[in-house]
């Protein structure tokens, strides 16, 4: 990725909390949490070269190919591996930036949400709330939550959007029950981004 201090600096992970300086925010990971950032990321970019389109098309839906402005994703923590069978939901946070440039006219974070919406409704989801105003500590950002039935389970998801430094920064947290997103989403905060010296 970038060198350090950018904004797609990686970020790293201590004690269970996952910092991004370059964005300013930290975001706590559950005990025993699966990291899959590296993982998603070469994916990713085999299928950008294989099909000449954009890393985070299929997490996003975004198309960054025609500007060579691409994102990452940031952070990819499961609460069991995917291929681990289960009755429960497999919750998860998935962090991911994406150029601002891969999206003409983008001047607002809500704006992000017509794609944000298009890919969650291509896996099933249903919109449950339409993107609203929402507050981490000091920081607003845009939030919107959706939900899908699987089997006998809901699966809910709520995703949040901030424009930092060029970027499109989404957190999709996923869980089974409102109170375990709303938990998940409670682990971010955000703080004083560094500035590039």
């Amino acid at each position: 990725m970038s060198g350090a201090g950018s904004p797609l600096d990686a970020g790293a992970i201590s004690n269970g909390v996952y910092r991004n300086p370059g964005f300013g925010f930290t975001c706590k990971i559950p005990p025993a949490w699966v990291l899959r950032s590296e993982e998603m990321n070469a994916r990713d970019d085999a299928t950008s070269a294989k099909e000449d389109r954009a890393p985070l098309d299929r997490t996003t839906g975004g198309g960054c190919a025609q500007t060579g402005a691409c994102g990452r994703v940031l952070l990819a923590a499961f609460s069991r591996p995917p291929d681990a069978r289960a009755e429960d939901v497999n919750s998860s946070i998935l962090i991911a930036a994406e150029s601002v440039e891969a999206y003409p006219g983008l001047k607002d974070a809500a704006q992000y949400f017509g794609p944000v919406t298009e890919v969650a409704q291509a896996q099933g989801f249903a919109v449950v709330e339409e993107p609203y105003e929402f507050e981490v500590g000091t920081k607003k950002v845009v939030r919107g939550d959706f939900q899908k039935d699987v089997g006998a389970r809901v699966m809910r998801q709520s995703t949040l959007v901030v424009l930092a430094r060029g970027y499109a920064v989404s957190f999709t947290f996923i869980g089974g029950t409102e109170d375990e997103v709303e938990e998940l989403v409670g682990g971010l905060s955000f703080g004083v981004a560094k500035t590039a010296r």
